[in-house]
């Protein structure tokens, strides 16, 4: 059974962007966990609005589980409260290799301030304190990845080179 490659971090952290690269260098498939929750049930905004986290996360486990499960080995990029999940933590950990795309709340804090997409569980305007305290909670999941990129100083390019060059130390193929 091949394993796939879980792009796990924060909000902002650049998870989409970096799996899209790192798909297209090691020649596999790409899937992008929310835009999957998306193009099956509507704007993340809307679904927390109108249904709640709860209801999004059951949208997001199901995709994350037929991704797994019937998906061909690839890079994913899961959102960055996937790990809240225990079921997700399990199928992550007995089929993917998680590579944790760090980056500090304020770079965080700035990528938002940029942003045009609201970001449901920070609000229109967000503040370092309200990133920190989700950071927070949401960083003992992250800690358990198998490789760590210290991402707050490196280009998208580094940032997918040193992936690479993990993987290939570890002798991972997809």
């Amino acid at each position: 059974m091949k394993r796939h490659v879980a792009l796990v971090g924060f909000m902002a952290a650049g998870k989409s962007m970096m799996g899209k690269r790192l798909a297209r260098k090691l020649e596999c498939a790409f899937y992008d966990i929310d835009d999957l929750v998306s193009a099956e049930h509507g704007a993340i905004s809307d679904i927390f609005y109108n249904e709640g986290e709860a209801a999004f996360r059951r949208y997001e486990q199901a995709a994350l589980r037929r991704t797994i499960e019937d998906g061909k080995s690839g890079v994913i990029a899961l959102g960055g409260g996937a790990l809240t999940t225990a079921e997700n933590c399990d199928l992550l950990r007995k089929r993917a290799y998680r590579i944790f795309i760090k980056v500090s709340p304020e770079t965080v804090l700035e990528r938002l301030k940029h942003s045009r997409r609201v970001r449901p569980l920070i609000g229109p305007a967000p503040t370092l304190a309200r990133i920190r305290e989700l950071y927070v909670k949401r960083m003992p999941q992250y800690a358990h990845a198998d490789h760590v990129v210290e991402a707050d100083h490196l280009s998208s390019a580094q940032i997918v080179d040193d992936i690479i060059l993990w993987l290939r130390k570890k002798k991972i193929s997809l």
